[in-house]
């Protein structure tokens, strides 16, 4: 499992590398088309205005070409240099030494920690642990730093700066087939009609929803109905459309693509190490209201983690001890109370000396001399 977790330190910046390869090919193929075009302009049987205007054309192209040229060689040198730094930090890793894995895991955690806090816009403290742990390279700060003004945009019920990321990225989200832009455009739609501005809501889907009617037709249809319906309607689908948590969801599903278009994980990698040990901790008994406080899985957030995750398979079960919280073994046998409950001989043995030969069942409150312990047979 920890491969599996760990391979999305070298994917990030792999797989950025390689789009970035293809978009540079893509640039020099457009190269060529144009030096073809500068090629052609330079004959002799041209008009000479009309030759000075193509070769400024050509001009214009090679230098916007250029531009994109010396972007893609920064944006290379930078994940060439991560995936170097990524893949010497686990190859220097290798396994703890003995009594040495908090040391050893410490990078880990504080990687996990910066991803966690990245994910949930607290970049400026992610970017002090960061620096403090000398992670730059190790952690995808620099994917978070570019999608905050996104988010900030959103987060003021604006779509501009995501609309103006999906042109950006255009290419790859019609490949993967994402919505965000159509939420986006329906989004705006939604607000004039909220203004009222209905003549511009009808000029909005003319021009920017209409082109969606092939893939969102039903969606397109409830958008377009709610023309004829007032903000504060409480028709149901159309309501729908009218309420604040959408923008929530357009935040929700704008980091849902960030994260696939960079590859990164949906989950963040703190809440997949906290639900594989959570998975190995849960039985019947702990998702249970009997579950008790020495138990990880009392607290409702953990239970929230562990609600959907397979149980834990022991192929020997254990009997813990509910006062002292050890195994009962043959060493320590578990000793029934009269009332039926059953605790460790050694923690009842330790309240008796303590309340002149009385025992108290914890949980009912009765209270027992020792003769009238018995010892419990497990077959």
């Amino acid at each position: 499992m920890s491969e599996a977790i760990e391979s999305t330190l070298i994917k990030v910046p792999y797989e950025s590398l390689k789009r970035r390869a293809r978009e540079r090919k893509k640039s020099i193929d457009e190269l060529k088309e144009t030096l073809k075009q500068l090629k052609s302009a330079a004959k002799p049987s041209a008009a000479r205005d009309v030759i000075s205007k193509e070769l400024e054309e050509c001009w214009r192209q090679l230098h916007r070409l250029k531009r994109k040229l010396d972007d893609a060689s920064v944006t290379e040198r930078d994940d060439a240099q991560r995936c170097r730094a990524r893949l010497d930090y686990l190859q220097a890793l290798g396994r703890p030494a003995r009594d040495a894995h908090i040391d050893w895991n410490r990078h880990r955690i504080d990687r996990i920690l910066v991803d966690y806090m990245l994910r949930f816009g607290y970049l400026d403290a992610a970017a002090k642990l960061v620096k403090h742990g000398s992670l730059a390279n190790l952690t995808d700060l620099h994917v978070f730093e570019g999608a905050q003004k996104v988010l900030a945009s959103l987060a003021r019920h604006e779509c501009a700066e995501a609309l103006e990321w999906c042109n950006h990225n255009s290419a790859r989200l019609r490949k993967a087939r994402s919505r965000l832009e159509f939420e986006l455009r329906v989004q705006e739609f939604v607000e004039l009609v909220r203004s009222g501005n209905m003549t511009g809501a009808i000029t909005h889907a003319r021009l920017h929803l209409a082109p969606w009617a092939g893939q969102y037709p039903e969606e397109l249809q409830r958008a377009a109905a709610l023309l004829a319906f007032k903000a504060d309607t409480s028709c149901g689908p159309y309501a729908a459309l009218l309420v604040q948590h959408r923008w929530l969801d357009l935040i929700e599903l704008f980091k849902a693509e960030l994260f696939r278009l960079h590859s990164l994980p949906p989950t963040s990698l703190l809440e997949i190490h906290l639900q594989a040990g959570l998975s190995a901790l849960k039985t019947p008994k702990s998702m249970s209201d009997g579950c008790g406080t020495r138990d990880p899985l009392h607290l409702p957030t953990y239970r929230q983690l562990a609600e959907n995750l397979p149980f834990a398979k022991h192929v020997h079960s254990k009997l813990i001890c509910a006062l002292t919280g050890e195994v009962m073994s043959e060493h320590n046998p578990p000793m029934a109370l009269p009332n039926g409950y059953v605790y460790s001989e050694a923690g009842l043995k330790a309240m008796a000396a303590v309340n002149e030969g009385i025992v108290t069942c914890p949980t009912t409150g009765a209270s027992y001399q020792v003769p009238d312990l018995r010892r419990v047979y497990i077959m």
